[in-house]
């Protein structure tokens, strides 16, 4: 006899914690199945995220941007520090000790919202059956009238570059580092290659990072992505594009690379590589036969624009399914699901869905590029504002960046908010309302923000749309 449910999620990650979550707060009968152990073997919620990802990765960023900060720019303000020295195993184990609090405080709120949890894998079969096996072995059969897949994703793994312990990494090995690698080799420059490579760059590492694709960072704008070209290239990161890895070989403590580029075939010896590709959405021995569940040959399940998949009564949300393989995302389709369920009628934008780089300075934007725009053949404005003319940014010695409004020249609507600077992950919050209000630049001009801030930038682009800018020469770019 199987345990009914009204909700069974599975997968604990950020997606499936909400799901989770918010049903159980809607009144639902929620079970919530979660295989991750943590580094002691203890049961860990929070996916990939809290364990592996974000958060330790952002604890790690934090702590070194600080040390960088410390040793070599706080002269800069008559602060004299000497003898600066980072303790790299005592920043491991507060980036371990973060996650622990975080992981401890999801089973926390599930508990106390009374969804019960089972420690385990989960197989999915027909009429939303789910097969359970805890870690001791023991099985359990559950059934419920909905079903959320919220099983996330993990570092793809390329043949080249076979993972090796210690020497050759994915995105999780390279957060544990006891000591900073003289060489360090990073295969791939998009966002995550990006951050770890500033991780070990500003604890001492000479880093090259290694990319097939012949253009920077191509999600952003191109504008953008020029200026955090060159920031990272000041800060020491050597960035290599359109090179293609062929191989690797390891002699001893040593890895030799090999690879290909505009001048043909090129070789370089790192201390230690790490591989970081992108992400595929995890999927193994989850879906019987006769789930009815459908995936595409990627591996991501295929949903509609609510997230149901082919089978009645079953929704995947998060990395698992199409668009942005990032936590809020998941977040939101999880909460989406989980009010569709008890009859609701949300909605998630997924024209705006934010993106960010953590590196310093951050980068981050929402909408559409100028390069989309200008390819959609639409006509639009520009505004921009250097933070170089930012008080609050002078005040903070830290005035690196810009802030970027692409706007629709006949409605002014703002189609895209692109900004590199220190606290950008914050700032783009204030674009993402902007713009799930549909508000125009003009808006935004009009709209108080305290002063001195660095979200004057923002209002200070706005403005710059219709060249009204106060705080900088007004060169009104036409489209």
């Amino acid at each position: 006899m199987a345990t009914k449910f009204d909700v069974i999620v599975i997968g604990a990650g950020p997606a499936g914690y909400h799901a989770a979550i918010r049903s159980a707060q809607l009144g639902l009968n929620t079970a919530i199945v979660e295989k991750w152990l943590g580094k002691e073997g203890k049961p860990a919620y929070g996916g990939t995220c809290l364990n592996v990802g974000c958060i330790p990765s952002k604890a790690l960023l934090e702590a070194s941007h600080k040390y960088v900060d410390t040793r070599d720019h706080l002269g800069d303000m008559g602060i004299e520090v000497k003898g600066v020295k980072v303790d790299i195993p005592a920043v491991i184990a507060r980036k371990d000790q973060v996650v622990s609090n975080l992981t401890s405080g999801v089973a926390g709120l599930l508990k106390s919202n009374g969804v019960t949890t089972f420690e385990g894998t989960a197989k999915l079969h027909a009429g939303r059956e789910v097969a359970f096996t805890a870690h001791d072995g023991s099985t359990e059969n559950l059934v419920a009238d909905n079903v959320i897949v919220a099983t996330g994703s993990v570092p793809v793994e390329i043949p080249p570059c076979p993972l090796t312990d210690e020497l050759i990494v994915d995105s999780t090995g390279a957060l544990d580092f006891l000591t900073a690698p003289k060489r360090l080799g990073v295969i791939g420059a998009g966002i995550i290659g990006l951050e770890l490579g500033s991780v070990w760059s500003r604890f001492g590492s000479e880093v090259v990072l290694l990319e097939a694709l012949e253009d920077f960072l191509p999600p952003a704008d191109k504008q953008v992505a020029r200026e955090a070209a060159k920031q990272f290239k000041k800060q020491g990161m050597d960035i290599r594009l359109g090179t293609r890895v062929t191989g690797t070989d390891i002699k001893g403590k040593q890895v030799t690379v090999t690879y290909t580029d505009s001048e043909g075939d090129k070789s370089e010896q790192f201390d230690k590589v790490i591989v970081a590709v992108g992400r595929r959405p995890y999927t193994e021995e989850l879906l019987a036969a006769d789930s009815g569940v459908t995936m595409d040959e990627r591996g991501f399940i295929y949903v509609n624009e609510t997230c149901l998949t082919d089978a009645p009564g079953v929704y995947a949300v998060g990395d698992v399914v199409r668009g942005p393989m990032l936590a809020h995302k998941g977040m939101e389709e999880g909460i989406m699901v989980a009010e569709r369920i008890a009859g609701q009628m949300p909605l998630v934008n997924y024209d705006l869905v934010p993106s960010v780089v953590y590196t310093h300075p951050e980068i981050a934007w929402v909408g559409m590029t100028e390069q989309e725009v200008k390819a959609a053949g639409d006509e639009y404005e520009v505004g921009t504002f250097p933070m170089a003319a930012s008080g609050r940014a002078m005040a903070n010695n830290d005035t690196v960046g810009l802030v970027k409004v692409i706007a629709d020249k006949a409605t002014d609507r703002i189609l895209g908010v692109h900004i590199i600077g220190n606290q950008a992950s914050e700032m783009i919050a204030e674009a993402v309302i902007a713009m799930e209000f549909e508000s125009s630049a003009e808006d935004l001009g009009l709209t108080m923000f305290a002063h001195p801030t660095l979200s004057e930038g923002l209002h200070e682009a706005a403005l710059a749309v219709s060249g009204h800018a106060i705080h900088i020469a007004n060169r009104k770019r036409k489209k």
